[in-house]
């Protein structure tokens, strides 16, 4: 059982995800919040597994929110920002601030249900041309070059690296690769540490901003498909 915390100023999508996302058996919605203040107060008490995160909130935002939780060490679930549009600049900023992806509001259902399953699974929820386009609208100045990741990385983990960058889950990397589930856990485990990153969705983020990694076109399509085929 998956426990959830939805997130968001209006009624109407508080209310319509609640409904929704409770008719998955796996699926169990523990409490709302309006703003970025209840969000963290519910957050502490109720110990959700994934937070749906709205950013854009009159008061306290999203932001701010996402950031507190993600640096509270007693903190263990697992954020997700809700939106409207992929090319917003707060997603960019809630995902360098440690969400593990994001979602639109316009997905189906099923979708937004699957892509839970997968953030509480500890993978990550990975558009490789959205969040690209994001890094080149909105990202930092690299704090690596390319060259520097390379020096950093083994040949294996630079492989890796650009799988997870094109949206491939640990099983998938595993099958490409032709090695083990755990030895691709152990391998990305190497390049978190090495990139100074908390998780997989910040390593992504690091090697679009290098340009060590580049998304390919219909790379988004692809990664729908996937996350669509693991119900």
């Amino acid at each position: 059982m998956i426990d959830l915390l939805i997130v968001d100023d209006e009624p109407l999508i508080r209310s319509g995800l609640s409904g929704a996302l409770s008719q998955f058996p796996h699926l169990r919605i523990v409490g709302e919040a309006e703003d970025g203040e209840t969000a963290v107060t519910a957050a502490r008490q109720l110990r959700p597994d994934v937070v749906l995160m709205d950013v854009r909130m009159p008061g306290r935002d999203g932001l701010s929110a996402t950031k507190e939780l993600t640096d509270d060490r007693s903190f263990s679930g697992t954020i997700l920002v809700l939106t409207t549009f992929d090319s917003d600049d707060y997603v960019y900023q809630a995902m360098a601030l440690g969400a593990r992806g994001f979602l639109l509001k316009r997905w189906p259902i099923a979708r937004i249900a699957d892509a839970i399953s997968i953030a509480s699974a500890g993978e990550s929820v990975v558009f490789p041309d959205s969040l690209a386009r994001i890094v080149a609208d909105h990202g930092s100045p690299p704090k690596r070059s390319s060259g520097e990741i390379e020096a950093e990385l083994t040949p294996r983990e630079q492989v890796v690296l650009k799988q997870v960058a094109a949206g491939l889950n640990n099983a998938e990397i595993a099958e490409r690769l032709h090695v083990t589930v755990d030895t691709v856990k152990s391998q990305v485990s190497s390049v978190l540490l090495k990139l100074n990153v908390r998780d997989r969705t910040q390593a992504v983020i690091r090697a679009f901003e290098s340009g060590f990694a580049a998304a390919e076109s219909g790379s988004d399509r692809s990664a729908e498909a996937r996350l669509s085929s693991r119900r």
